[in-house]
């Protein structure tokens, strides 16, 4: 398995995401578009860029999680930051978080090289690649090599969607903040670690704010009235990654990690 190296565990879940160093590609990378300061570090603080109709360009390789500040907390617990880390769970959905947690996460998609999900996959210890054209927004994830399309040709979420693992997704603008609702999402997806659920009613949507060059805002909105009471919201923080580019991830080359998984 290609990718950054890296283990997390938490007390009741334990898995494992294998990757390589972010400096591991493109050693001498110096991009001409990324603004410094005299001494030619990024200024990440600089203004944020815009594109020919004046809307923030959100193009560029971000990451949630900031390398040496420890574990990736929002893919072990999308709740990380909510009082309590609780989210309004339907009985039946919390026997199933309580069941996943005593299995140590065993059946963790990623674990089986599949896709987490929405907005697992943003959450991962491993950067996202936005590219921004006219009519399409597209999300490149270096985790298991897979990638969202975000239509923002006026389309709307299909009717009568053939559920999958990353849904489908359609975006527009709101002022300086892009609005992406993604829905027809199937019901094996997880959206975190943790072990909190969803079924195919999951509706999300993200509202992607970039403050500066390198600072960007994602605040996600989980809307699934079958496994939870009411919508629950959470905002993280991503951060650009200057001078670098995507490593290649094949999970299932080398793979040697499922029959160490241990639960019941």
């Amino acid at each position: 398995m290609a990718g950054r190296l890296f283990h997390f565990s938490v007390a009741v879940i334990a898995t494992s995401v294998m990757c390589a160093s972010a400096s591991a590609q493109w050693l001498t990378l110096r991009s001409g578009k990324i603004p410094r300061t005299p001494d030619g570090k990024p200024n990440l603080s600089a203004r944020a860029p815009r594109t020919t109709d004046g809307k923030p360009d959100l193009s560029g390789i971000w990451s949630v999680h900031e390398e040496g500040k420890g574990p990736p907390k929002y893919a072990l617990d999308l709740a990380a930051d909510l009082p309590g880390k609780l989210v309004p769970l339907q009985p039946w959905a919390q026997a199933l978080v309580d069941e996943r947690q005593a299995n140590l996460g065993k059946d963790y998609p990623a674990s089986r090289c599949l896709p987490p999900g929405v907005p697992n996959l943003t959450m991962a210890p491993h950067p996202f690649k936005i590219v921004q054209t006219e009519g399409l927004v597209v999300i490149l994830y270096e985790a298991l090599t897979t990638y969202r399309q975000i239509f923002t040709d006026g389309r709307g979420l299909p009717r009568d969607p053939n559920p999958n693992w990353m849904g489908y997704s359609v975006g527009h603008w709101e002022g300086g903040t892009f609005v992406v609702r993604s829905a027809g999402f199937n019901d094996m997806t997880w959206l975190d670690v943790a072990g909190h659920p969803n079924t195919e009613a999951l509706q999300v949507t993200e509202r992607f704010r970039r403050r500066d060059f390198g600072h960007m805002d994602i605040e996600i909105t989980i809307n699934d009235s079958r496994a939870y009471t009411r919508p629950w919201t959470v905002t993280v923080p991503a951060l650009l990654l200057p001078d670098t580019e995507l490593l290649e991830f094949v999970c299932n080359e080398n793979e040697k990690d499922q029959p160490h998984l241990v639960g019941k």
